[in-house]
């Protein structure tokens, strides 16, 4: 299929992202539907004066006639996502869900879309969005996944068929992420606590003879940056790995503690200003009452 019709579900950063790269990559007629298209004041209402993309007023118009399922949205609305687009799911249309959802929840959102006489492909992303955007590396799994990286490999995407299994490529990255998050959170906490007691540079010092990672100072400002910036989203995907971890039938003792955390970096965005480590750590302990060398402001 030389040029398949393609529907976007969810117009977030990640919607917008590969409705720009499709664009570039000369794909036209692209269908786009956000919950948010409701408020024209809205992200996602705002952006689309931007992109060529046709605003459609409900997920199933967007996904009629649709070749191609692109689902970006919140995971705790992975499975209301998949439900959506059912009314207007045409039979054989490949859907791609790229939400950061627990394996129990994938292998859920499968069975609707299967059920409706689609195709459902659960994809991974294991990077960063923003740096390689649509060629991001993708994990791809189920019984559909050679059939989405074949249609979608002309158009810029990098999926890696990874399991016919469904529920693997989803693991992987939340697995990963109990790691990942969790290094944001624990330094996140952990340089906080030691500015206010102005042993910082020490403690980063003691890290690098400790973990021979690179420069941890460089480390640690980019990783608590990105829990101050992304944290809501972070929490939400945390839970999700929460979530993972319960279906394997452990306690998630440090995902839920790393998505409140991840959840509170967040409404410390303002911390982004600083120009150093330092800085950032002191405009948060500020936020909180808080003054480096343990004194009160």
């Amino acid at each position: 299929m030389s040029s398949p019709r393609i529907c976007l579900i969810g117009f977030g950063e990640v919607g917008q992202i590969l409705a720009e790269d499709l664009a570039t990559a000369g794909v036209s007629g692209v269908t786009a539907y956000d919950i948010k298209f409701a408020d024209p004041d809205s992200v996602p209402s705002k952006a689309l004066s931007t992109h060529q993309v046709r605003a459609c007023a409900s997920a199933s118009e967007a996904a009629r006639e649709a070749d191609l399922i692109l689902c970006a949205v919140t995971a705790a609305s992975d499975l209301d996502a998949a439900q959506s687009v059912v009314p207007g799911l045409k039979r054989g249309a490949l859907y791609a869900d790229f939400n950061s959802a627990s394996p129990g929840m994938k292998i859920k959102s499968a069975a609707i879309i299967d059920g409706a006489g689609g195709r459902y492909v659960e994809a991974a992303v294991m990077t960063p969005i923003g740096p390689k955007r649509i060629a991001s590396k993708m994990l791809l799994g189920g019984a559909h996944a050679q059939a989405f990286a074949d249609i979608s490999a002309p158009l810029g995407f990098r999926g890696e068929v990874y399991s016919s299994e469904l529920g693997k490529a989803s693991a992987t990255k939340m697995c990963r992420s109990v790691m990942i998050k969790g290094i944001e959170a624990l330094l996140t906490e952990s340089m906080l606590a030691a500015r206010h007691y102005g042993v910082e540079h020490v403690v980063l010092d003691s890290l690098s003879d400790l973990l021979p990672v690179g420069d941890w100072e460089k480390l640690a400002q980019y990783m608590i940056s990105r829990a101050l910036e992304h944290g809501v989203r972070r929490a939400e995907e945390m839970r999700e790995v929460a979530e993972t971890v319960r279906e394997a039938g452990l306690e998630p003792l440090m995902s839920a503690a790393c998505a409140q955390r991840q959840d509170w970096a967040a409404t410390h965005k303002s911390a982004l200003a600083a120009d150093d480590l330092d800085g950032m750590l002191d405009s948060i302990l500020k936020d909180i009452g808080q003054a480096p060398g343990g004194k009160r402001p």
